[in-house]
């Protein structure tokens, strides 16, 4: 594995984990104004992060380079809304989108097509993440937040986390 491609792949794993926790703390952050169902979908999406950066590690780890872990900056734990906070991880999820681009770039630049149809996988996955978020979005934005429009959906996400238990 070139060097240039190890060391993207390893940025792309630390960006992996910080979704993971940016996740995590969006579930922290639900569970703790009463959206129970949402903290669910949270959590879950939180392990399907974990899950990414594992197969990007191990894939390193597999293609004889090495996978290593870097300083983490702290997620943000604070959210006005149920609406502004999957409007950040929406704006998050288009920003992994957009490094996985660049790094299929880099593949087809470097003529590493192996790497580059490992991250076919991701490429497709990040379809779903934005389509996924942004049908949460529309639905917040359709209901509103009113009291009974935020039981409802905590039930959906809930219904949502329960759905895809098998995540990534």
């Amino acid at each position: 594995m070139k060097k240039v491609i190890e060391d993207a792949l390893n940025a792309q794993i630390e960006k992996e984990e910080y979704s993971s926790r940016f996740y995590l703390a969006g579930a922290i952050w639900c569970e703790t104004h009463g959206l129970p169902g949402a903290a669910k979908f949270l959590y879950a999406h939180s392990e399907e992060e974990r899950m990414h950066m594992l197969k990007i590690i191990s894939f390193v780890n597999d293609r004889g380079g090495v996978s290593k872990l870097g300083a983490m900056e702290k997620p943000r734990q604070e959210f006005e809304s149920l609406e502004e906070l999957f409007t950040k991880i929406k704006d998050h999820e288009v920003f992994i989108t957009n490094s996985i681009n660049e790094l299929y770039g880099l593949t087809i630049q470097e003529k590493d097509y192996t790497t580059g149809n490992f991250l076919q996988w991701f490429i497709s996955e990040q379809i779903e993440e934005e389509s996924t978020f942004n049908n949460i979005l529309d639905k917040i934005k359709l209901v509103g937040e009113s009291n009974i429009s935020l039981f409802h959906i905590d039930k959906e996400l809930e219904a949502m986390a329960g759905a895809n238990n098998n995540l990534g």
